[in-house]
């Protein structure tokens, strides 16, 4: 973590340094964007641009902050609710309301689709589009239209598919199955892997289907022990939940 000295200074005494040094990296990055939105006000084009400001991730457990991903498991590097469940804005005047607030599940890859469709182009039809289009979001629907609503996400073997708010988490490597029923338990807090054997088989199935014939871009050459509930700066022992990360 890296802040300038007048960021750190601005944002007062906060305890411990690293919480002020990652708020004045806040402090940092609010500046920017409002230096962008200023800049497209200035060259005549705030209304017609699209402004999408979102993180790729949750906090890192290296930052060694306590409670930076609360009330959610897990870190960057995971795939509990801590490392994938992250705030997007979509700024679009004429188009979106403002203060409009949306809270179904979307991912990055629907990003693509979307802007295609605002700019008014044609999505390849030589390749399968796992994105949606999020239009429909802002114009008042529940959700967005997908195969078994299902969205995955992936790193080598570590796997996660999420159907009808049920999210099942395969990490191989620990020999773990984790199953959460985020519509009752959005913090992942009761694995019902062994309790709902039929629905781990039903998501596993979709798992294998989505992955089936994939080919990695490259290939994982280390993977280590990360902690769900601890972050760096806290020892790890035994009995704490881990998963084990492929990169």
């Amino acid at each position: 973590m890296q802040a300038t000295k007048e960021d750190y200074d601005a944002v007062g005494d906060i305890e411990p340094h690293r919480k002020r040094v990652y708020a004045a990296m806040m402090r940092s990055l609010d500046r920017s964007v409002a230096r962008v939105m200023d800049k497209l006000v200035a060259e005549g084009i705030a209304d017609n641009t699209i402004v999408v400001l979102s993180s790729d991730n949750g906090a890192a457990d290296y930052i060694g902050i306590d409670g930076v991903n609360a009330p959610y498991r897990g870190w960057k590097n995971t795939f509990f609710e801590g490392g994938l469940k992250i705030p997007m804005s979509v700024t679009w005047p004429g188009e979106i309301a403002p203060g409009t607030q949306i809270d179904a599940p979307v991912t990055h890859l629907d990003l693509m689709p979307t802007l295609v469709a605002a700019g008014g182009g044609a999505l390849p039809d030589d390749r399968h589009i796992d994105g949606r289009d999020m239009a429909p979001l802002w114009a008042g629907a529940e959700r967005l239209t997908r195969p078994d609503d299902a969205m995955f996400w992936g790193t080598s073997d570590y796997r996660v598919v999420q159907s009808g708010g049920w999210k099942l988490q395969l990490n191989p490597r620990s020999e773990q199955t984790w199953l959460f029923n985020l519509n009752d338990d959005p913090t992942e807090q009761t694995n019902l892997a062994e309790a709902e054997p039929e629905k781990v088989a039903e998501l596993t199935a979709l798992n294998d289907a989505h992955w089936a014939g994939s080919k990695p871009l490259a290939l994982s050459v280390v993977a280590s022990p990360v902690t769900i509930d601890k972050h760096l700066a806290e020892e790890m022992v035994e009995g704490d939940a881990y998963i084990y990360w492929p990169n």
